[in-house]
């Protein structure tokens, strides 16, 4: 007798197997009944007599019988279990299901969004998406196969941390040790990962959590996602980009036979020429935009290192509208531009690269700037305040102990998947999703506090 997933019964013909489950459709043939037992791992067929009249749909059970091959005639091609069927001998109802309030049959694009984030632990039942959390695994446990068997160095870097101006908005978190203070959630582990290249640990990767109060969109969920976070020392963009290529591309012969990519090696386009030839700096470069199985990689390089800094950058220190970076205020700039610092600072060229896939931008990085005096000359180019570079001492002062030249990327691993399974939304492909509003429906948050918390942390909320 053995607990078994039910794919695999295949391989245990004439054994007695134990099954654990959901009743997934109930056929009534008066003295025999079918029902479909469904797992994680896929659906079979049980036969049982009257015991079975007890059951409905969506109730756990745990079934103990003989797997036995079907006759030719009722095979199920449909199935991959088609060949075979269970003969029950021991049934036990482990709880009943009460009708669920939306179908988890089909693929659910058609069920209310908000709805299906509501129910989302039914919603998970639905096969498509059962699936695409499957590859997401496979293909994050792939990744971390890859880079490890390349001398890379998994480290996990502080989800509590300092605010700096970076771009985009912080969440922050109240510390009750400290009143009065508040870390903030990472952004990216950016400046982590610089000083691991600063400590000599050359080769570094991170399947990272990060933090953006950036309003939702298809592409972006609110709030949290996940990216596949490395850094390297003593390597140029053409390493990175040499690097990034291969693993994608035995990542996508891996898990996604069925899919070809377009272009061997990847396009490289400029960011003028992109702008100029597509409008965009993330064009789909598919031959049949509708084909969900052909693959467009792309690189999209020789962005501008500024632009134009608008009032609505966060980046205003002086007062005064200087430059904001394209990238990030720690992009390093073309070795071949530098003296335009100087003279001309809307024509230097960073050494950035962005990932694209069918139009997405899945990823992106760049060279870092290691010279200290350089990354000063960033700094007073954006407008930062002598306050905002303290903010930054910490990398400022490590620069001094012997830095060496690094540089990386960080794919999204929502958008990437969302990008390679054809899906609509990163909603699609990510496990407890917030909804466009901002809230996690399934927990109903955000929450309001209680008063006793506030008071521990010194906080009071304006009504």
């Amino acid at each position: 007798m053995k607990n078994v997933f039910v794919i695999d019964t295949i391989e245990k013909v004439g054994q007695e197997v134990e099954l654990y489950g959901w009743v997934d459709t109930i056929r009534d043939h008066k003295k025999i009944i079918f029902i479909d037992l469904r797992d994680r791992s896929g659906i079979v067929q049980v036969v049982g007599g009257p015991d079975f009249k007890r059951l409905s749909t969506e109730d756990v059970v745990a079934i103990k019988g003989l797997v036995k091959k079907r006759p030719e005639k009722l095979m199920n091609p449909r199935l991959q279990t088609g060949t075979i069927e269970i003969e029950c001998r021991e049934l036990k109802i482990l709880t009943k299901a009460q009708p669920l309030p939306i179908p988890i049959t089909g693929d659910g694009y058609e069920i209310d969004e908000d709805i299906r984030l509501r129910y989302r632990y039914l919603d998970l039942r639905r096969p498509r998406l059962t699936r695409n959390l499957i590859l997401r695994s496979k293909a994050t446990f792939f990744i971390r196969n890859f880079l490890t068997k390349r001398h890379f160095i998994e480290i996990e870097t502080p989800v509590l941390t300092k605010t700096t101006p970076e771009g985009a908005r912080d969440f922050l978190v109240p510390s009750r040790l400290q009143k009065g203070k508040f870390y903030a959630l990472p952004q990216s582990p950016q400046q982590y990962k610089q000083l691991l290249m600063v400590a000599g640990i050359e080769r570094y990767f991170q399947i990272a959590r990060c933090f953006r109060d950036e309003d939702p969109r298809a592409d972006r969920a609110y709030g949290e996602f996940t990216q596949l976070d490395l850094e390297m020392s003593f390597i140029t963009q053409e390493d990175l980009l040499q690097l990034t290529e291969e693993l994608f591309t035995a990542l996508v012969k891996e898990l996604f036979p069925e899919k070809h990519i377009a272009k061997t090696p990847w396009p490289r386009l400029a960011h003028a020429q992109a702008m100029q030839e597509y409008g965009t700096d993330k064009p789909d470069l598919r031959a049949d935009k509708n084909d969900k199985d052909e693959l467009a990689f792309a690189w999209t390089l020789d962005f501008p290192l500024f632009n134009k800094q608008t009032e609505a950058d966060f980046f205003h220190g002086s007062g005064q509208a200087k430059f904001a970076p394209s990238h990030h205020m720690f992009t390093s700039p073309h070795p071949d531009d530098i003296p335009l610092l100087d003279t001309d600072p809307l024509k230097v060229r960073a050494l950035q690269h962005d990932l694209i896939l069918n139009g997405y931008e899945v990823g992106g990085g760049s060279i870092r700037i290691h010279d200290a005096k350089i990354q000063e000359k960033v700094f007073e180019l954006i407008g930062f305040s002598a306050k905002q570079k303290s903010q930054f001492a910490h990398m400022l002062t490590a620069f001094t102990y012997g830095v060496p030249p690094h540089g990386g990327i960080a794919p999204g691993l929502d958008r990437f998947m969302m990008a390679i399974l054809g899906e609509p939304s990163v909603r699609e492909v990510v496990a407890f999703p917030a909804t466009s509003g901002g809230k996690i429906a399934v927990m109903d948050a955000p929450s309001s506090p209680e008063e006793t918390q506030l008071k521990e942390l010194g906080i009071e909320v304006k009504k």
